[in-house]
């Protein structure tokens, strides 16, 4: 099946679409590669909605990397809310890319990340929505290249999967992509794009194309291997590596100066990476363990990064990335640097979850700026044993004084994560979260200040691959007696907000992420079933229950049932009593001495050989991921578990003794750590200058896909295009000053304009045409400046000024077959009615009776032929406005027709007479 060259968009992207501009692509920063002068066309497909995908870091820069790549083209595609994917189905209009507007079917490669266990669903509903088969069986017959001009045969493009989940066991997931791209992509992802060009120059088919992917270390192709009965995979071709390696790159910050949405996304703001990988060695953390050696970024490559990207992107804020921020030891001397050097853009340093036992003053002073940041600690564990078991490497002391020197420092809100169901956990472990929370809100408090509030997420242990606990699981039920314990404990804290994961979400991970390829069905059935997106969140009960049937349907509930009972259980299952006197002796408790056993764990007093056999069995058996190479030893995470269960603890070879874990060498490099430059003097706090020099009056134009974008979607692009421009624009005064842009009533969403108004106050006199110049370099070409003057500073404001509003409204007459639309005798009815009244409903749900005739000054018929008319009605600041469906409304009531309203133009906004009017420009 082929389909036109391009979506009409505008026929699908309507008002009636919740945040439509979220689908127009085209923002600031985004590439536009002319489609035929690429020859190989990606596109990244993120299988999240536009928000979300577009704050991903990962996939800012491979989009930009690839596109750096001659011959290359890559486009991005998003997965569409559910309104818009009901209204793609009924069109039977495949999913398109957003910059070029090409159907993902007419690519070369299809690329997805795959970052979470349930994710792959929405996956499946991207490809069914592109029309594109679901599994690579049912594509293997079929051409990668579209554009091969010496056949008409169908198409389809590579499928593939990159990200932590595809990753760390690709297995469950194998049945629907061509390929898995294992690790970090900036140097894989422009390799694969070489081999495809070669390949399409001599027209390869699909399975001699993946034969030659498959050579390149970090590209894993499920279909030349096969699972056995154990669920190990082994190679069933010659030509492909036993074990695929995992891949790893240095971070690119020059990459990562990312798009510039139109709507407002999930992190609004600049991301730059400042570290990759972490060694801290926390036992229950897959992103610790999958993305080893840690590699700092040189100090400047960083500030450079930050300084260039808020200055191009116009954003107010920025966050330096990594899994363990503060261990970058620069990090105090970068943001202080960068906190000077845009002192005078009011902007805010935000900062992911960080250590605790790293946060001082340092640190605390070039967080927030104009606007305090959240302030995030993860201490994992209520108490020190517990942490000592998962390797925190966290004492009490640290806790308390991280917490403290955020309390001192301003901080009254402060958000911490724990999590439950840890091997080795007791009751006691459990009410220590709630004890350690008790006692750090009583030693941060002083007289005179808020007291310290927390936000608690305690999450639910998931076992992961390729870590020291990818062994062990814990019951649902198990899960919901310890969340009923701390719900008891904090019911009667104040100011504590406690929010739990539900242990269904948490027993899906489990099963799903350490499944093998019988899972494959049970993804897509689940998927059928309605498992998608949003279903987790808007109706959990729903996507819960596709999944278990889906699984049921499999016949693999009986593997379910074991994870949900807490398959692999170190410390209560049978025949592995040899763990429990483990933990038994290291609290004391029991009928063993209080005394650890040797190290290692298995040669300790009353310890039998056939326990130590039965330990011997559980570790040895296959894994379903065992053939991808993550660097990290198996036999070390075996020796891990057992230091684990010893509550011993492993040292962070970044800046300590090396732990041995078998990553550094040739294939993976080696970790780097750069020493912190001097922290610089700090230059003072952003001070908004309020002073109001020149007020200047734009006139401009909604056009095009612009009357998608909603009024505070305007704003803020008003605001980054003025601070792109470095317009010296006044602030308003208080604790958050906001930019003095002030826009005149907001337009519905779909309508254009060509009336607009808009004021600026800059604090400095600036020459009109030289702010029209640099305003309009920041604007999109959807977005004309029409007319530009200067205004009193100490006039109304702008929607106080406003009195009138001209419409041109496209309408269409619903009248009988063959009925001739008199549309001069039903405006003429209109004029001639003194009296039109309507029920107005207020906020405070009071009615109110309006004589809508008093609010109409003008009506004609600009043109019969189109339906084409315009009035002028009041547009006035107390709430007395004559909206264009309300005009319809009027003639409806007056002519006893029905009337469509097509489309809305805004022609003019009018001021009162003794004020200047907008009209006359």
């Amino acid at each position: 099946m082929r389909f036109a060259l391009n979506v009409a968009v505008e026929k699908l992207i309507t008002p009636e679409i919740h945040q439509p501009a979220r689908y127009l692509g085209q923002e600031l920063g985004a590439k536009r590669k002319p489609w035929e002068s690429a020859v190989v066309r990606w596109s990244l497909t993120y299988p999240e909605v536009y928000e979300v995908g577009v704050s991903n870091l990962g996939h800012v820069i491979l989009y930009n990397i690839l596109n750096t790549q001659p011959r290359q083209l890559c486009d991005r595609a998003y997965l569409p809310a559910s309104d818009l994917a009901k209204k793609l189905r009924e069109t039977k209009t495949p999913l398109f890319g957003v910059e070029s507007r090409h159907f993902l079917i007419d690519f070369d490669i299809l690329g997805f990340s795959l970052s979470y266990e349930l994710g792959a669903t929405n996956i499946l509903e991207m490809l069914d929505l592109a029309g594109i088969p679901l599994t690579w069986e049912d594509r293997q017959n079929y051409s990668v290249w579209g554009d091969n001009k010496n056949s008409d045969q169908p198409h389809y493009p590579l499928i593939f999967a990159g990200g932590q989940t595809a990753t760390s066991n690709p297995e469950p997931y194998s049945d629907f992509f061509d390929f898995i791209a294992l690790g970090d992509g900036e140097e894989l992802l422009p390799e694969i794009g070489l081999i495809l060009e070669e390949c399409k120059k001599k027209n390869l088919d699909r399975k001699a194309v993946l034969l030659d992917l498959a050579q390149i270390p970090g590209v894993y192709v499920p279909q030349f291997y096969q699972m056995a009965e154990d669920g190990s995979v082994h190679p069933k071709h010659p030509n492909v590596p036993t074990q695929i390696l995992r891949r790893v790159a240095a971070p690119m910050p020059a990459y990562s100066i990312k798009f510039v949405p139109y709507v407002q996304t999930v992190h609004d703001r600049l991301v730059i990476e400042v570290r990759r990988g972490c060694t801290r060695g926390c036992r229950f953390c897959q992103p610790g363990m999958l993305t080893r050696p840690a590699r700092d970024v040189e100090p400047e490559d960083v500030i450079q990064a930050v300084e260039k990207g808020m200055k191009e992107t116009g954003y107010n804020e920025f966050s330096l990335l990594s899994l363990s921020c503060s261990d970058y030891l620069s990090l105090p001397s970068v943001g202080m640097e960068i906190k000077n050097r845009l002192k005078d853009y009011n902007v805010s340093l935000s900062l992911p979850s960080q250590r605790v036992d790293r946060f001082d003053e340092n640190i605390a002073n070039i967080l927030g700026g104009a606007r305090q940041s959240g302030l995030t600690f993860a201490p994992e564990a209520g108490t020190q044993r517990m942490r000592d078991i998962i390797n925190k490497g966290l004492t009490n002391e640290e806790l308390l004084k991280g917490v403290k020197t955020a309390f001192d420092q301003g901080w009254d809100k402060i958000k911490l994560y724990f999590m439950i169901g840890l091997p080795g956990e007791t009751d006691a472990d459990i009410l220590g979260i709630a004890e350690t929370v008790a006692w750090l809100k009583r030693e941060c408090s002083a007289k005179d200040r808020r007291k310290l509030n927390f936000n608690l997420t305690i999450s639910n242990f998931t076992p992961k691959p390729h870590t020291p606990f990818q062994w062990h699981s814990v019951s649902t039920t198990e899960f919901q007696r310890k969340q009923k314990l701390l719900k008891q404990e904090f019911r009667q804290m104040r100011g504590v907000k406690v929010n739990f994961t539900d242990v269904r979400i948490s027993a899906m991970e489990d099963f799903v992420g350490r499944g093998d390829r019988r899972l494959g069905p049970v993804v897509r059935r689940a998927w059928e079933l309605g498992a998608g997106m949003d279903s987790w969140w808007e109706s959990l009960d729903r996507a819960f229950g596709a999944w278990t049937q889906a699984i049921e349907e499999a016949g693999l509930s009986w593997k379910y049932r074991r994870v949900e009972s807490g398959e692999w259980n170190l410390i209560e299952g049978t025949g592995n009593r040899l763990l429990r006197e483990l933990v038994e002796r290291e609290q004391g408790i029991g009928n063993s001495p209080p005394k650890p056993p040797a190290h290692g764990g298995l040669e300790g007093e009353g310890i039998g050989n056939s326990q130590e056999q039965d330990y011997a069995v559980l570790l040895d058996q296959p894994l379903p991921w065992d053939h991808i190479d993550s660097g990290i030893d198996k036999n070390w995470l075996k020796e891990d578990l057992k230091l684990a269960l010893e509550a011993a603890t492993v040292p962070d070879c970044s800046f300590e003794s090396c732990s041995h874990c078998g990553v550094c060498g040739t294939d993976f490099g080696h970790n780097i750590v750069i020493k912190s430059p001097p922290i610089p003097q700090f230059a003072g706090e952003f001070i908004p200058n309020s002073q109001r020099v020149q007020r200047l009056r734009v006139r401009f134009g909604k056009l095009g896909d612009m009357a998608l974008v909603g009024h505070l979607d305007l704003f803020r692009l008003f605001d980054r295009a003025i601070r792109r421009a470095s317009i010296p624009l006044a602030f308003t005064g208080g604790y958050r000053p906001n930019p003095r842009i002030s826009i005149a009533f907001a337009l519905p969403l779909g309508a254009t304009s060509s009336g607009e108004i808009v004021d600026f106050e800059l604090t400095e006199s600036m020459n009109i045409e030289e702010f029209r110049q640099k305003l309009a370099q920041g604007l999109p070409d959807t977005i004309p400046l029409y007319q530009i003057q200067e205004v009193p500073i100490d006039l109304p404001s702008l929607t106080d000024a406003v009195e009138k509003a001209e419409y041109y409204l496209t309408v269409n007459s619903i009248a009988e077959i063959d009925a001739i639309p008199e549309w001069l005798n039903w405006i003429n009815a209109v004029k001639a009615t003194s009296e039109i009244l309507w029920e107005k409903t207020t906020k405070s749900g009071k009615k109110n009776i309006i004589n809508l005739r008093e609010q109409l000054f003008e009506l004609e018929m600009i043109s019969e032929e189109d339906q084409l008319l315009r009035y002028v009605g009041s547009c006035r600041n107390d709430g007395t406005q004559l909206r264009p469906e309300l005009m319809i409304k009027m003639l409806e009531q007056v002519t006893g027709k029905e009337f469509q309203l097509l489309h809305i133009h805004r022609h003019s906004l009018l001021t009162r007479p003794e004020k200047i009017s907008i009209s006359g420009w």
